[in-house]
């Protein structure tokens, strides 16, 4: 039988190789998603393979619509238990209300992690302020002036008041995170 001896510097290199091949994988099925259709379709790829704040957001689950699969996907460290509890109280109204029923599971701060992979779908004339503030650079005092604006007669109308608050890529995230019509 043929042995030979691995020089240190050798299996250093073969290990950098390997590693290099697969980081290539893997950013090649990240990068291949396509971010359009995120809100429509919920086969997002997690918001930590984004870099920008604005495709992080967009690349939210709602909450109401996803699947167990889905979750599960996007969700690091999230297990089926979880996955249960997020469905058995749809559908959410506001995010007040998933972070009470989540927060009987987990700690505020395990339930603000899950805020970062997933959105309560908003009404533009029904939803609290807290639920208009999951909108991506929206702040307390701009949701509770949208608030004071009700009703808005239409979509566009709640859209276009956004539009004085948000950049045009943060209203493009908040229109896919309105409820559907």
């Amino acid at each position: 039988m043929f042995h030979q001896k691995l020089i240190p510097g050798s299996v250093l290199l073969c290990s950098a190789i390997l590693f290099a091949a697969f980081t290539a994988g893997c950013n090649a099925n990240v990068n291949t998603n396509n971010t359009a259709n995120v809100a429509n379709t919920n086969n997002s790829p997690s918001p930590a393979a984004n870099t920008s704040p604005s495709s992080a957001a967009a690349a939210k689950l709602n909450i109401n619509t996803a699947s167990g699969e889905d979750f599960l996907r996007v969700m690091p460290d999230l297990g089926k238990r979880m996955v249960h509890e997020f469905e058995e109280y749809r559908p959410y109204k506001s995010i007040q209300q998933f972070r009470k029923e989540i927060g009987k599971y987990v700690d505020q701060n395990k339930v603000a992690e899950y805020e970062r992979y997933i959105f309560v779908p908003i009404d533009e004339n029904q939803s609290d302020a807290a639920t208009l503030q999951q909108i991506p650079g929206l702040d307390a005092n701009e949701a509770e002036q949208l608030l004071a604006g009700r009703p808005y007669a239409s979509r566009e109308a709640f859209l276009t008041k956004l539009g004085e608050y948000v950049p045009a890529g943060d209203l493009a995230i908040a229109r896919s995170y309105l409820v559907q019509q």
